[in-house]
């Protein structure tokens, strides 16, 4: 403390002396035969990272968790503050060192003609891509979606812009596979999975779904290029769907996929969220409640909760950026899970290396319970918790603990 001198004497003993010239004292003190140390009364500080300062949609620092519920760690929310804490601790803060592909609509990554970057998203975060639509270099959005995706895996942060991304620090890999309406066919999404896992995506985001009645018969190559990135150790998520049905849509459904529904702000399962067999786990995704009477969460009767905000197109034009209404969905859910798997690398928690296979158990494990308990076809094995997932405390499942005694 300012002016505080701490004296240890031989004897044991110790003291906190005032000086209006602490170095004067110090040298006095120190000449003295009993005293062993004089030394300033420093002061420490807790090893907490301050919370960002995005202004959200205002001016004021931390304005961001007044929208974002989503990554709050009270209520339903995942999060994400104890989360950064755990990868800043790792030596790697906002999975840093992480690649996450975005096979979408693109990203308003940089400018190009018409196109803009958007404000709130650092050129330097990412790394090459390639549009599959019309087969060019770069992957620039033409619809706002894919844009608004990697804005919740890895919009900047302490910029005094907007909002905040989970995975802030992550590198992202532009892949559009979806045109400017939000359409694209199995076979480019197949080329975009494979270009994602050859260069090296360690976690592959699709935001995207076909009908529930599109078959895995339907699809082979696709299925394929999933199987590929699996041996290649890219952790695919994908949607589960927005049909509010009993069924989770391809590709989703797939083998070594995990599939995402959407809950709200009140913990319950969105009313467009497809569910059912299959369904790995669940993430915000915003809108009304579903109509599940055995469920306390839910309350479909009360207004529709907020939706997931970011930065993205405000209408229409890919050179206007805002933060608009009107984006719920499982769309919105699976970058949660995406970003958080890289958290969970970037933490070291499961080593440096991990397998898809093991970033799947531990969002499963670390998941918070919603519905009946244990896993169950409304909720998977719960909403995702990236404080949990990047806990070095929590032993990953299956591992032994031993003893300190």
């Amino acid at each position: 403390m300012p002016g505080e001198v701490v004296v240890g004497y031989r004897d044991g003993h110790e003291r906190v002396l005032h000086s209006a010239d602490p170095a004067a004292a110090i040298a006095r003190l120190r000449a003295r035969p009993g005293v062993v140390y004089a030394v300033p009364n420093v002061v420490a500080h807790a090893s907490q990272l301050p919370l960002p300062d995005d202004p959200g949609r205002g001016t004021q620092p931390g304005g961001w968790q007044e929208v974002q519920w989503n990554f709050l760690g009270t209520g339903f929310g995942i999060d994400a503050p104890t989360a950064w804490q755990h990868a800043a601790a790792a030596g790697h803060p906002g999975a840093a060192g992480v690649t996450v592909a975005v096979l979408d609509t693109g990203v308003a990554y940089k400018n190009a003609g018409r196109y803009r970057r958007s404000p709130d998203l650092d050129a330097a975060r990412f790394v090459r891509g390639f549009d599959f639509v019309r087969h060019g270099a770069s992957a620039l959005d033409r619809n706002g979606h894919g844009t608004h995706v990697a804005s919740t895996i890895a919009e900047a942060t302490n910029n005094g812009i907007a909002l905040t991304g989970l995975a802030y620090n992550a590198r992202i890999m532009p892949v559009r596979v979806l045109d400017s309406q939000g359409e694209g066919d199995a076979a480019t999404i197949a080329r975009g999975v494979r270009f994602a896992a050859r260069r090296g995506a360690q976690v592959i985001n699709l935001s995207l779904e076909f009908s529930t009645d599109v078959g895995a018969s339907e699809i082979p190559e696709l299925l394929d290029a999933l199987e590929y990135a699996h041996r290649r150790g890219a952790l695919v998520v994908a949607a589960s769907g927005n049909e509010a049905h009993r069924s989770v849509a391809y590709p989703a459904r797939a083998r070594h996929v995990i599939s995402v529904g959407a809950t709200t702000i009140h913990g319950c399962l969105s009313d467009f969220s497809n569910d059912g067999r299959g369904l790995d786990l669940v993430a915000p995704g915003g809108g009304a409640d579903a109509e599940i009477p055995d469920d306390p969460n839910c309350k479909p009767t009360e207004p529709p909760g907020p939706d997931i905000f970011q930065m993205t197109f405000l209408g229409t034009s890919a050179g206007r950026f805002g933060m608009p209404s009107g984006y719920e969905g499982t769309s919105m859910a699976v970058p949660h899970v995406a970003a958080t798997a890289a958290l969970i690398i970037a933490s070291r928690v499961l080593g440096p290396h991990p397998t898809p296979d093991q970033l799947e158990a531990r969002l499963k494990q670390t998941a918070t319970d919603l519905g009946p308990p244990g896993y169950d076809t409304r909720y998977g094995a719960g909403l995702i918790n990236a404080g949990r997932a990047t806990d070095p405390s929590i032993a990953p499942a299956g591992t032994a603990v031993r003893s300190s005694g």
